[in-house]
């Protein structure tokens, strides 16, 4: 594993654990010797984790829509700066860029880049780990509604289980050092 996306949000949100964990989360990718994928901005918990990354000698990536590189939201600092035309390219930037992809706290667009990528693990369309770093019981409310999809019969176990809920990012990390994916949805026997 050389590489890791991180999807989270462009506010700090409103308790200060966020920050902070979004700052060890750049420094243990730093530590690792891992890159650091991410949305290329400088502001919320994107931008901590990309300045903790870069304090402690990591190397970063950020990959922005240029409308937003026009609102003046994008991180100047970063190792490199892909522009891209909207988000779908951003995505799928990020996606051929990452090995593994983690989820911080943050709202619509960070659900719906790691649901994405969940998705495609599922489906066999890459075999990258997916993780959510469960900050401050952010996500428990989803791991519910996970472990619920495979109780009502709407995701097969193997599926809900491929997705760690974890409070640390070193779980996480050691967990992705061993991951095996599972088998794919729909595959032809």
């Amino acid at each position: 594993m050389k590489s890791i996306g991180i999807f989270c949000g462009s506010s700090a949100g409103v308790n200060p654990c966020y920050i902070q964990t979004a700052q060890q989360v750049g420094k243990a990718l730093a530590q690792a010797n891992l890159t650091l994928v991410y949305g290329g901005g400088k502001v919320g918990l994107m931008g901590a984790v990309a300045d903790a990354c870069l304090e402690n000698g990591g190397h970063v990536i950020g990959v922005m829509p240029r409308a937003l590189v026009e609102r003046e939201i994008a991180h100047t600092g970063v190792t490199e700066l892909f522009v891209v035309d909207n988000m779908h390219e951003r995505k799928t930037k990020m996606a051929q860029l990452s090995d593994g992809f983690i989820a911080l706290p943050g709202g619509a667009g960070t659900l719906e880049e790691i649901f994405e990528q969940w998705t495609w693990a599922q489906l066999g369309i890459h075999e990258k780990p997916c993780a959510f770093l469960n900050v401050n019981g952010y996500y428990e409310p989803l791991h519910q509604m996970v472990l619920n999809m495979v109780g009502e019969g709407f995701m097969h176990s193997r599926y809900g289980d491929m997705l760690p809920f974890a409070e640390d990012i070193e779980r996480i990390l050691q967990g992705f050092n061993t991951y095996t994916p599972p088998e794919r949805k729909w595959v032809q026997k």
